[in-house]
């Protein structure tokens, strides 16, 4: 019984991500049409990666022709940054006898759920953190993969209705480029926005825009990773 009270407790917590989630989820489910995959094929690569901006750079590759390792290596580097959040969270949730199969909460685990998990740490009963942690992971993937069967279900609908819609997936890329910038300038991390900005802008000398802005959003996730040049720590957060 405490076991599910604390998994849905771990659900009413991930409404908020849930909220963020459903837009984001919908516009993959429409570029994952518009990119040529199936509804089922779109599904799938959010239930089997749900890994948010890696996706949408997944499934540009894809519809560019590039080869399964190109694939592996570009999702691996935009994703390395989790290897460092699952100990993290381990250590700060005290969860030395879990009893939620780790590589169940090591899926689920998000940059949103990571954020929420590591804030609401302190109010989470120690008995219960693993099975709430749990519930807030699920929700959160339940909105991502609610929102893509909505996005690729009626995607091509809603783009028939607004042309302004349709343009602006051309915008998907370099939007979530400005976003992988901002947010790292917002946190200080100004190795990120160096590195992202640099080979972006070294790569459009020879490679069409989305090509050139893929390489500088891997470059600039796969940085994150390293520790910063002493030129660039300066004035970093929580230095």
């Amino acid at each position: 019984m405490e076991r599910t009270t604390g998994f849905l407790q771990g659900l009413r917590d991930s409404l908020p991500i849930a909220a963020g989630y459903l837009p984001i989820a919908f516009t993959f489910g429409v570029v994952a049409i518009q990119s040529g995959l199936s509804s089922w094929q779109g599904l799938a690569v959010s239930a089997l990666m749900f890994a948010g901006a890696s996706q949408f750079v997944f499934v540009a590759l894809v519809a560019g022709g590039a080869s399964a390792w190109t694939l592996v290596a570009a999702v691996l580097l935009m994703n390395v940054r989790h290897v460092f959040y699952g100990p993290s969270l381990l250590s700060r949730l005290e969860l030395a006898r879990c009893r939620v199969p780790r590589p169940l909460l090591a899926f689920g685990l998000t940059d949103e759920v990571f954020a929420t998990a590591s804030a609401r740490a302190d109010t989470w009963p120690g008995r219960d953190r693993d099975v709430r942690l749990l519930g807030l992971e699920a929700g959160a993937y339940l909105a991502w993969l609610g929102g893509t069967v909505l996005g690729a279900a009626t995607g091509d609908q809603v783009l028939q209705r607004s042309a302004f819609l349709k343009d602006s997936l051309d915008f998907v890329l370099p939007a979530l480029f400005c976003a992988l910038v901002m947010e790292s300038a917002r946190h200080g991390r100004r190795q990120v926005v160096f590195v992202a900005l640099a080979v972006t802008l070294v790569l459009s000398l020879w490679l069409e825009s989305y090509l050139a802005l893929i390489g500088g959003m891997l470059a600039g996730a796969a940085s994150g990773a390293m520790p910063a040049p002493p030129f660039l720590r300066r004035g970093e957060k929580g230095r």
